[in-house]
């Protein structure tokens, strides 16, 4: 069933939509999932889609099997690292000071059966003050979303704060509803205020730029003060530049997976991504703004990991 035709035969889903993200942005995102949802090279900010190209997965599992390495590498997505990663903001409310937030990227929760229960153990008993994930729920771009559904809602019992969220690449608009019904707030280009002791912090979030180039990070701006501090969430850092003249004081990204199958050292032979490689793995800054790719919490194409440990981030907030 298509996209438009999805629609036309749920209106109550059109209703919702509508409200969410506006008759523009959805008219714009139905569009290109329609006509553009599996497309190989071209589409968006990227020229190549290697999670678009089916033969890929089937030709790097054979690898991995021909060398026995297959076991080893689906291990590897099962040890995540716990990295914490101190941010100092100056204008920073002092409430603020020591807030941390949970920080899960490209999740891919339907990629083993195993992979969400062995998420929600790892982060079960860390402190945070808030919970954000940026984006990617499927290991395909296409196909039908219910496991990756489960796996989000047995990852979410685990967590015991707010829950803020973007979509990414392999995110249909349609992912919208049935995500907010589990209690997480998504953030399609708009922002919400965090309170704490009289004290107020913007958290942002705009839809996918890399793949449905449906971003827009001037709506997501729109109302936040200057002499506050912003935060953004995104899926991919391509739009760094953009988001850091706009006036956001910290990114936090994904899509990356720092290389996900990296040779010794953590060299990665491709990031999927237009964006420099500065900006491809962890910690970075440009111009005022600072910023965080993670290494995302799963893995893509194809369930395996090497040199390139999956990732749960704590992001402490600081003033100096």
């Amino acid at each position: 069933m298509s996209a438009l035709t999805k629609l036309k035969e749920d209106p109550e889903l059109h209703k919702y939509l509508v409200q969410r993200v506006g008759k523009t942005h959805l008219r714009q995102r139905i569009g290109i999932e329609t006509e553009h949802v599996a497309d190989k090279f071209g589409q968006g900010r990227h020229f190549f889609h290697i999670e678009n190209w089916r033969t890929a997965a089937s030709v790097i599992t054979w690898i991995l099997k021909l060398t026995g390495l297959s076991e080893r590498g689906e291990a590897n997505v099962l040890d995540f690292q716990v990295r914490t990663n101190e941010i100092v903001l100056p204008l920073l409310p002092d409430a603020f000071a020591g807030f941390t937030v949970l920080h899960l990227s490209d999740l891919h929760l339907d990629s083993l059966d195993r992979f969400p229960d062995h998420l929600a153990a790892a982060i079960e008993d860390l402190e945070y003050d808030l919970c954000v994930l940026t984006g990617v729920y499927l290991i395909e771009t296409h196909g039908p979303p219910q496991k990756a559904r489960d796996g989000v809602q047995r990852v979410c019992r685990a967590i015991d704060t707010d829950i803020y969220a973007v979509l990414g690449n392999h995110d249909s608009i349609f992912m919208a509803k049935p995500i907010e019904s589990m209690g997480i707030r998504l953030l399609l280009n708009e922002h919400v205020c965090i309170d704490r002791e009289g004290a107020t912090l913007y958290l942002a979030g705009i839809d996918d730029p890399h793949y449905f180039s449906a971003d827009n990070l001037e709506k997501a701006y729109d109302g936040i003060p200057d002499e506050s501090t912003s935060l953004l969430l995104a899926h991919s850092p391509e739009i760094y530049r953009h988001a850091a003249y706009v006036g956001f004081d910290f990114m936090m990204c994904g899509h990356t997976h720092a290389g996900q199958i990296c040779l010794p050292g953590s060299l990665a032979l491709t990031y999927n991504s237009s964006s420099p490689r500065f900006t491809c793995a962890g910690a970075w800054s440009y111009e005022l703004m600072q910023g965080y790719t993670s290494a995302g919490t799963g893995s893509s194409v194809v369930p395996v990991r090497f040199n390139c440990p999956p990732e749960v981030t704590l992001h402490k907030l600081a003033k100096r």
